[in-house]
């Protein structure tokens, strides 16, 4: 048995071949240079074995007379499309069942079959992707309507990755690709920027959602999402577009504004906070809402932390929320507690423990804190907003200022924020305060919620104001922590302070 015929290989670096110029087939196919080369050599043997009509007679070509018709010429034959088809990476035997099952690849010209090439490669169909789009579709070299969607996606779809252009030449019939266009414009039409577009479809199915959904239906979901958050919605989260208006979309949605009292433009924050809560099923947020009354929440109370912290719905309850929640009622809290502590540290409830929250919580029995204490749960919530190698430098630096174990924890409760701020800005406040203020650093035990101030719009500021009238010795207390009304009451009014802000 013969061995069967080798498989043309793929170029490792495929290169551009630019479109033929000349409008002549005998002048484009012999002597353009942009031809790939080994088209272009059969071609050209083709057209030398021809011998000239004035040195021998008229002969009979039973193949090329077969071939003449109204429609073709003797240029536009297997000579041309067979090279054409090994280019693409298809075999001799692949060749020729693709021109026996679609003979109109070889009406077509030369001209028009590397046209379609080029453009194929320029929206980035090569190697083995181009050999598998025009052995599974070969109208894809022919089709008017392939052409046209081509060029619609090189000049408005820059960005779109390849594989999911080839899965839509190879799946969707050439008539179609107007009709998946004219959805995708829709898109632009209604205020989806034009460079974002490519990634929307990068992230999106967009089989289901252009081709299979009509047009009507994108309508009506586009319609729908308008009052929430469209079109910023789906750029952030183009995988929404994949969910069915009325089984998915429509349902979740009115389940959150349920949730939150029939409060629309709460429910379109929360959405719009975190698209992703869209993801999840009724049946999702219904299991999570019964744990949360289980322990005495109510459906006001678990939306007003979903507003904080939307992860709440996206915890697993068995690995993280019963844990932590058992954890905070050993900590004598209770259902009010509980609330009061999840809006001020929602992220207790969806950190790590191995890598974040056990490492904090050494650091906290290390400097005195006390198993299943209040105390601990809130120093716990505080020092959730900050890592644990800022953690370690907080605690470092007021070592370093002659603070002990026990007046670091002193500080940590009358004001737990202390262990969370960033140490550089704590280490600054200490200085400004013992060189710029001439006051003592053991200040600091009496009033922990100084180092929590802006240094230079609240405390140089007040500093430099108060110290012309009342010298340094006021107490740096009245000083912060009084409300700009009262802090200015006795001052020209001319005199305004840069911030009041934390």
């Amino acid at each position: 048995m013969a061995p069967a015929p080798a498989r043309a290989p793929f170029p490792s670096n495929p290169t551009l071949i630019s479109p033929p110029r000349s409008s002549s087939p005998l002048h484009s196919t012999v002597n353009n240079p942009f031809l790939i080369p080994s088209a272009s050599l059969s071609l050209r043997g083709y057209f030398t074995r021809l011998e000239p009509a004035h040195l021998l007679p008229l002969r009979r070509n039973p193949g090329i007379t077969r071939r003449c018709t109204p429609h073709t010429s003797p240029l536009i034959s297997s000579a041309t499309s067979v090279p054409f088809l090994r280019e693409v990476g298809l075999d001799e035997r692949e060749a020729a069942s693709l021109l026996q099952k679609h003979p109109e690849l070889d009406s077509a010209s030369p001209e028009s079959l590397h046209r379609r090439l080029f453009s194929l490669q320029c929206v980035g169909i090569t190697g083995l992707a181009l050999h598998r789009t025009v052995n599974r579709r070969p109208e894809t070299l022919t089709s008017p309507e392939v052409g046209h969607f081509l060029d619609f996606v090189r000049e408005e779809l820059k960005g779109l990755e390849p594989s999911k252009l080839e899965r839509l030449l190879v799946s969707v019939h050439s008539q179609f690709l107007p009709d998946l266009s004219a959805k995708v414009r829709l898109l632009v039409d209604h205020g989806i920027p034009g460079d974002k577009l490519a990634h929307v479809l990068n992230n999106a199915n967009i089989m289901k959602v252009f081709y299979e959904r009509p047009i009507e239906g994108l309508e009506a979901m586009i319609a729908f999402l308008k009052g929430y958050g469209w079109p910023e919605l789906i750029t952030r989260r183009p995988l929404l577009l994949n969910l069915d208006l009325e089984s998915q979309l429509i349902p979740r949605v009115e389940y959150l504004a349920d949730l939150g009292g029939g409060n629309r433009e709460a429910t379109g924050f929360l959405i719009n906070k975190w698209p992703v809560i869209l993801s999840y099923t009724v049946d999702h947020f219904q299991s999570h809402l019964e744990f949360w009354r289980s322990i005495g929440l109510t459906d006001e109370e678990v939306f007003r932390i979903a507003l904080v912290h939307p992860h709440i719905f996206s915890v697993s309850k068995e690995r993280k929320l019963k844990p932590r929640i058992e954890f905070l009622e050993q900590c004598e809290m209770n259902a009010e507690a509980i609330f009061k502590f999840l809006i001020k540290a929602p992220l207790f409830i969806s950190l790590s423990f191995q890598d974040n929250l056990s490492k904090k919580l050494a650091f906290l029995v290390k400097i005195g804190y006390r198993h299943r204490t209040r105390e601990l749960a809130l120093a716990v919530g505080a020092v959730t907003r900050t890592s644990s190698e800022n953690l370690q430098m907080v605690i470092d630096l007021f070592f370093s200022y002659g603070f002990s174990c026990e007046d670091v924890l002193t500080m940590s409760k009358k004001h737990p924020q202390v262990l969370q701020y960033n140490h550089e800005s704590l280490e600054k406040k200490i200085e400004f305060l013992i060189e710029g203020m001439g006051r003592e650093v053991g200040e600091l035990l009496m009033f922990p919620a100084f180092l929590g101030y802006k240094l230079d719009d609240r405390i140089k500021h007040r500093y430099e104001v108060k110290k012309k009238t009342r010298g340094k010795g006021m107490s740096i207390n009245k000083l912060l922590s009084v409300s700009k009304t009262r802090f200015y009451s006795n001052k020209n009014p001319t005199v305004t302070d840069a911030s009041c802000n934390l």
